[in-house]
């Protein structure tokens, strides 16, 4: 296993940067961002993905969801965001209702890389989403397909619950994550699946693997900003971990998050759903 060294020039990170982190062994650590002063402080800690996530409606807005948060809203955080960064990927969530067809898919995708500076979009979603990321890929944006705990269902799911627990969704699981794969995803974020089942889906595909909840074996891990300095209201999530602990500065604890990411050290057995 190969770990960049921490004293080499930074490189700008791609979709092929991350491919190639994966062939190597080397973990990904991808963060979430809203505004330029934590875009440039996660970027100098060594941050590779940031992303404008829609949890932005729960930790920026203050909703009790992400349902709410528009397209216009990820465009401008985006646009804040990428005016922090100089070498992390920019990684865009589409958010609700954002992606219904193709043509609305490409559209709102088009928007966050030309006005917001995205370099990729994530959506959530399995099998329904071939069409949309077989157009998106085929415009020349890239893809990050999002399985198991898809947020935006939470209307439908009724609470924050662990996914691919039963032998017939974890297989049905590895079939999406396949399908998306050959659709031309170029990468998958797995959120609150098991361990073992996110182990196995990692191994089976070649695009990077980052999980959030989904065990140690992912090709990275992804965590929500506010969370990893132990600022989000109530209980945290059983998958977070507050990194400001023992850390005497924002900028130390997330260079913490960062390289506990690197070497494995995170996410620990009680940071993960068996």
């Amino acid at each position: 296993m190969t770990y960049a060294n921490p004293d080499a020039p930074r490189r700008k990170v791609t979709v092929r940067t991350l491919h190639a982190m994966k062939q190597a062994a080397e973990p990904i650590a991808m963060l979430t961002a809203y505004d330029a002063s934590f875009a440039r402080v996660e970027d100098q800690a060594g941050v590779d993905v940031v992303l404008v996530g829609d949890s932005l409606g729960m930790v920026i807005q203050g909703h009790a969801t992400t349902v709410p948060v528009s397209v216009d809203d990820i465009v401008y955080h985006c646009a804040a965001v990428s005016r922090g960064l100089d070498h992390a990927l920019l990684l865009a969530d589409m958010p609700f209702l954002s992606y219904r067809n193709e043509e609305q898919a490409v559209l709102n995708a088009g928007r966050m890389l030309q006005q917001g500076g995205a370099q990729m979009v994530k959506l959530e979603g399995g099998v329904a989403q071939i069409g949309v990321v077989e157009a998106l890929v085929g415009q020349g944006i890239p893809v990050c397909a999002h399985l198991g705990l898809k947020p935006q269902s939470i209307n439908k799911l009724g609470a924050y619950l662990v996914q691919g627990r039963d032998s017939e969704a974890a297989d049905q699981m590895l079939r999406e994550a396949r399908q998306l794969e050959g659709a031309g995803a170029d990468l998958l974020l797995l959120e609150c699946v098991p361990a073992i089942l996110a182990a196995e889906i990692t191994k089976a595909v070649a695009i990077p693997v980052i999980g959030i909840g989904a065990g140690v074996k992912c090709d990275g891990q992804v965590l929500v900003l506010q969370d990893v300095l132990g600022i989000t209201p109530g209980k945290p999530p059983k998958f977070s971990r507050n990194f400001m602990l023992g850390a005497d500065s924002i900028a130390a604890a997330i260079t913490a998050y960062v390289q506990a990411v690197k070497l494995r050290q995170f996410p620990k057995p009680e940071h993960q759903f068996e």
